[in-house]
């Protein structure tokens, strides 16, 4: 028996390993995918919601008086000369970081779709596309009913009818028309 006592202590050392259990389940599994995006935030109420002319020349913004603005248009310049024209949106909800989307214009009959990124504007980040101003993708503001603007994630923004968006864009493309080059004279 004192020969084979050696055995029994060094059998239950090898012999026994412990039955598996949840953390080795654990370990196999991949970690929980990041997020993404923000929330998608609610349909904001426009209700009484007006077009207004900004102190900004050649801007206009939409919102209810005496709240925060939700939309802004204006006519800009671009960096180069062949820019003029150019018409850009903003549509004052929060956007995460490098995002970029499709903002829609719909309305007066038209549907128009509008590349925009994620914008830092003061401190905060906003929605914000560039687009010239000959550009169909406009035409749901040239015309007096209402429409509807809409950033996936930044909820829908019912536009209420007024001239001045139809306004501005003909002044914006009238400005692109004047700036281009007349076209050289014939040689006869």
């Amino acid at each position: 028996m004192k020969r084979f006592m050696p055995l029994l202590v060094l059998v239950p050392i090898f012999g026994c390993k412990p039955p598996p259990t949840d953390a080795d389940l654990a370990r196999d599994m991949p970690p929980p995918p990041e997020t993404f995006a923000s929330e998608p935030l609610p349909s904001p109420e426009t209700e009484g919601a007006v077009w207004a002319r900004s102190a900004e020349e050649g801007r206009i913004i939409y919102g209810i008086p005496g709240k925060p603005a939700l939309l802004a248009l204006s006519c800009v310049e671009g960096e180069r000369e062949d820019d003029a024209g150019t018409m850009r949106i903003i549509r004052l909800a929060k956007a995460d970081e490098g995002a970029q989307a499709l903002l829609a214009l719909i309305g007066n009959g038209a549907i128009g779709r509008i590349a925009v990124d994620a914008t830092e504007i003061g401190n905060r980040s906003v929605w914000q596309g560039d687009l010239a101003a000959s550009d169909t993708a406009w035409e749901p503001l040239a015309g007096p009913r209402s429409m509807t603007v809409t950033v996936p994630g930044a909820g829908i923004v019912s536009v209420n009818p007024s001239p001045l968006p139809e306004q501005l864009l003909g002044a914006c493309r009238a400005s692109a028309q004047i700036t281009e080059p007349a076209p050289p004279a014939s040689q006869e």
